[in-house]
């Protein structure tokens, strides 16, 4: 019975982790950047309305964007879809 215990509390730590997401930080072997920053919400000069989100700190390359494919959103769970070119 003890392995299963050992795996149990393996599989939750793993998993909380991930949920946690946010602070800043990004979720492990995803290649997203550990560094972002809070946008605040402003309104566009056609009248789109463009909600308060988090974004990666510049850094001269795409390849570590949230929204690049093989990334995730720490903060949305959303799996980044652009190429590293965008």
């Amino acid at each position: 019975m003890r392995p299963i215990l050992i795996v149990t509390v393996l599989l939750l730590t793993v998993g909380g982790a991930r949920a946690r997401g946010g602070g800043g930080h990004g979720l492990s072997g995803t290649g997203s950047s550990g560094a972002s920053h809070a946008v605040s919400g402003y309104t566009t000069s056609r009248g789109t309305v463009v909600g308060p989100y988090h974004a990666t700190n510049p850094n001269g390359t795409a390849r570590d964007n949230f929204g690049t494919r093989g990334n995730v959103n720490p903060y949305t769970g959303a799996v980044g879809t652009h190429g590293a070119d965008r």
